[in-house]
């Protein structure tokens, strides 16, 4: 069979590393969830995915679509396997979850999408845990806690909406076909199922993170006016130098509420 090439626009680099695949097979929650894969790539990891849990796999690109098919044609009859040949990103936008029950999300991110995917995942009310291979720098800024340097409007949405978070350990360029240029880490999310995204307080947390080493006051300064800062200030007994990764997640919490209500009730 001849060498499939990684394609650039689809941020492809296939995992190829036995013993990474092994270990993110060992880190899958032991509970009855559905499994769902998004960029299978040539299906390693859906390989071993498949023997343990009945999973749909979304891949974007023709090429590889048509290998997975032959590949796994009979998990695909057997009705184990369900391949869909779309955009993620596209699917989620129309139907909202990418299954009707509860599941995990289990992959090897492509790296230009990975933010998006899991915040994505977070939104989705079927997908209880997240356990993906996205770059280390990202998987820091997802895990990272108050004070940390990483620590940015991911680390306050992973604590606002999880009840556990981290890092699993880190993987190598050399696992990957081609090798990227970058550590890539296994980040691991267990969403709080009673909680859901609020968009709203997303894009509020961006403002505030617009200059991560400014002071906090003056990124506010594009969503309120100064005297509803000092007004907000005041009223949660926050420090007028306060820079944006010295406040908790509870705190952003009650100031987008503060925000959104309005402060006068």
């Amino acid at each position: 069979m001849e060498k499939v090439k990684a394609k650039k626009q689809y941020g492809q680099n296939f995992l190829k590393d036995t013993t990474i695949l092994d270990k993110i097979i060992q880190s899958m929650p032991n509970n009855n969830n559905y499994v769902v894969e998004i960029g299978p790539g040539l299906g390693d990891l859906t390989k071993n995915l498949v023997k343990y849990k009945d999973l749909t796999a979304y891949e974007v690109d023709t090429d590889l679509i048509s290998i997975l098919k032959s590949k796994f044609a009979i998990q695909i009859e057997e009705g184990k396997l369900k391949l869909i040949h779309t955009d993620v990103l596209v699917a989620w936008e129309k139907q909202e979850t990418l299954h009707d029950g509860k599941y995990d999300l289990i992959a090897n991110l492509p790296y230009y999408i990975a933010t998006n995917i899991v915040l994505r995942a977070f939104e989705d009310r079927n997908c209880e845990h997240i356990i993906v291979m996205v770059q280390k720098e990202v998987a820091e800024k997802f895990t990272a806690k108050v004070t940390d340097k990483d620590y940015s409007s991911l680390s306050i949405i992973t604590e606002s909406m999880s009840v556990d978070s981290r890092i699993l350990f880190d993987v190598p360029p050399e696992s990957f076909d081609p090798p990227p240029k970058i550590i890539s880490s296994i980040l691991y999310i267990k969403k709080d199922m009673n909680k859901s995204l609020d968009r709203n307080f997303n894009k509020f947390l961006k403002a505030c993170f617009v200059q991560p080493r400014k002071k906090l006051s003056k990124n506010l300064t594009s969503v309120l006016s100064k005297e509803n800062i000092s007004e907000l200030y005041k009223e949660l007994n926050i420090n007028d130098n306060v820079r944006p990764h010295e406040v908790s997640s509870s705190l952003y919490s009650q100031m987008h509420t503060r925000v959104i209500h309005g402060r006068n009730k």
